[in-house]
């Protein structure tokens, strides 16, 4: 971040300002990593209030603090201190402006699924040839977004962004803080059914996204979801396209999948992708579709994507001992599972071992849980699983669904939670096993990744 004058951010915030007005170099929400000539925004959260570690922020070196309750500033003789009424919206406020003053190009990107993929593998690809910031994680909320536009500095020529929610309006409002040049929806499925109720809200949600365009800016949407093209042909809304489907701008032809990952055409082009699974080629075409608008070529993608690196927790192909295992733990819903389990599948194809699912819940999916863990434990079946080992409530539900699907032995067997499940594999995994291991946050299935390497490693 370059440095800025605190008077200035108090005009931009509106804040009440008191005390010694410097400049500042940084912004901390957290007074452990606050760090000399920081502004610290006191964000309230659910277990703390930032505003009860003023002192420890100041004490850090924090040139300033914003603050939305009243606060004693003399107690504060050494830094100045900004009241606003809204800490959260004071963040996004300035990163919006911080964004206007600077140079650089800025890409976001949202979608039910292949967000944080679909943005390494633009990373990748365009840092090769231009400075360029990204979030060293997904950074995709009101507070996770201004401070990775903030992070960046006047030397940086690209901007890489997620934007995520999970309910109607954060799209949007996250959007105009952002103002991107390139705007991408890589897909749209169920997912946080419990704050939005339907797939067509949910489109509509991320198609909010173009509401920050730039006046010059780009929106690119999966050409194979015709409900979403139909949309933005009804509103008027401009749009490029990338798919799998004809009449796609950006289209893969020839797809050959093979356990380690696919290789496909585009424009005549062969390209390699070492990454498994159908959902992984639409993550390529995605940043394929944002690498040529910066003058890429694809004979450079091509080139530069076969040495791109495996994601943890996110389809990540792990040998550890003589199991293999599929570590895409790091979330879920119905579509990632359906991904996963296709790659599962094809691993179960090239290789020889037992299909075994560690499979967790799928959260926030509001009335629709039962329903569709049920059809989960279907796909399940279909993908010819041999052991499943469901840890939580509705996982449970998808582990019945798949035993009165199965036309194959299926053996299967449910835990409350990932303790219990992490307590009981060696009971249950075997030497040569192939092994998906998926469930959103809530179940913290990367623990039962840690006991297969103590296991077995």
């Amino acid at each position: 971040m370059k440095e800025f004058s605190i008077e200035t951010l108090a005009r931009i915030i509106k804040a009440e300002l008191t005390g010694n007005a410097g400049v500042f170099t940084g912004v901390s929400t957290d007074s452990r990593t606050t760090r000399a000539g920081d502004c610290f925004f006191a964000i309230a959260g659910d277990n703390f209030d930032g505003a009860d570690f003023l002192a420890d922020a100041f004490a850090k070196g924090a040139a300033c603090a914003v603050v939305s309750k009243d606060i004693e500033s003399e107690k504060f003789t050494d830094g100045c201190v900004l009241k606003v009424d809204d800490t959260i919206k004071a963040l996004g406020d300035f990163a919006g402006e911080y964004r206007l003053q600077m140079n650089f190009k800025v890409v976001a990107i949202t979608g039910s699924v292949g967000k944080t993929m679909a943005r390494q593998i633009a990373y990748h690809i365009l840092s090769r040839q231009f400075r360029v910031f990204q979030a060293p994680k997904n950074f995709n909320n009101n507070i996770g977004l201004p401070f990775t536009l903030l992070g960046a500095d006047p030397e940086h020529e690209i901007v890489i962004v997620e934007l995520g929610s999970n309910h109607p309006g954060e799209i949007a409002y996250l959007a105009r803080i952002a103002g991107p040049d390139i705007a991408v929806i890589t897909n749209i499925y169920p997912s946080h059914l419990a704050g939005f109720g339907d797939l067509q809200t949910i489109m509509r949600e991320k198609l909010s996204i173009s509401e920050g365009l730039q006046r010059e800016g780009t929106l690119i949407i999966d050409g194979d979801f015709d409900r979403l093209v139909g949309t933005c042909r009804a509103e008027g809304v401009p749009f490029a396209t990338f798919g799998k489907s004809n009449g796609c701008d950006i289209q893969a032809r020839n797809i050959i999948y093979n356990d380690f990952g696919s290789r496909f055409t585009i424009d005549g082009t062969q390209v390699v992708l070492p990454l498994p699974g159908s959902g992984n080629v639409e993550n390529a075409l995605a940043a394929w579709s944002i690498c040529s608008r910066f003058g890429i070529t694809i004979d450079e993608f091509a080139r530069d994507v076969k040495t791109l690196p495996a994601v943890p927790m996110r389809a990540e192909l792990l040998q550890v001992g003589t199991l293999t295992v599929l570590n895409d733990c790091y979330n879920a819903n119905p579509a990632s599972m359906k991904n996963a389990l296709d790659i599962l599948a094809n691993l179960g194809s090239a290789r020889r071992g037992r299909l075994v699912f560690i499979c967790g819940d799928m959260a926030e999916l509001g009335e629709q849980a039962q329903t569709l863990h049920a059809e989960l434990g279907v796909s399940i079946a279909q993908a010819k699983v041999q052991l499943l080992l469901a840890v939580g409530e509705f996982a449970k539900i998808a582990a019945e669904a798949a035993k009165a699907g199965a036309e194959h032995d299926l053996q299967t067997k449910s835990f409350r939670d990932t303790f219990s499940a992490c307590n009981n594999l060696a009971k249950f995994i075997k030497d040569y096993d192939i092994v998906l291991v998926k469930g959103s946050r809530t179940a913290k299935l990367e623990m039962a990744v840690e006991k297969l390497n103590e296991l077995f490693s």
